[in-house]
């Protein structure tokens, strides 16, 4: 079984609610996956705009989420328990930034991007950015799924 990614929020393709958008509620979207292949210690996702005009835009880094859990809750952040970590976004933020292309710049397109790799944690010490963690998290990577959000202002 190939690994899956999905949002109970929308559907792969469709346009991202609004309360997920910086200009909305900013709340990260909930999602779900399976399909987590065998060897799969951890897992890695990113969120990259590559319609950006100055090109990609990264919205979120989180890193070091177990290879057991099977999604995150809307709003999802580190916390009691939890074992994952927040990169620092292209906004300058160690959380979730949502879409927020500029006005009339047309449809942008969110690629959520869910990498299964093949050691329980990065090994990443401090504030990291959502690039390098991606760039290390390839390096590892047995498997990957990507589920695409668009965004228009």
């Amino acid at each position: 079984m190939a690994l899956t990614l999905t949002s109970p929020a929308f559907a792969d393709g469709e346009r991202i609610p609004s309360t997920f958008a910086r200009d909305g509620e900013n709340l990260m979207p909930p999602l779900r996956w399976t399909g987590v292949p065998d060897g799969a210690r951890s897992l890695v996702l990113v969120v990259e705009d590559p319609d950006a005009p100055r090109g990609t835009f990264r919205h979120l880094g989180i890193y070091d989420i177990s290879s057991d859990q099977s999604g995150l809750s809307q709003g999802a952040s580190p916390g009691v328990g939890e074992s994952f970590r927040f990169a620092r976004n292209d906004f300058g933020n160690t959380a979730y930034d949502g879409p927020q292309p500029p006005v009339g710049h047309g449809v942008h397109h969110y690629h959520f991007r869910l990498a299964a790799i093949s050691e329980p944690r990065l090994g990443i010490l401090g504030e990291v950015s959502v690039a390098d963690v991606w760039d290390k998290a390839r390096k590892l990577l047995i498997e990957e799924a990507t589920l695409v959000g668009t965004y228009e202002r």
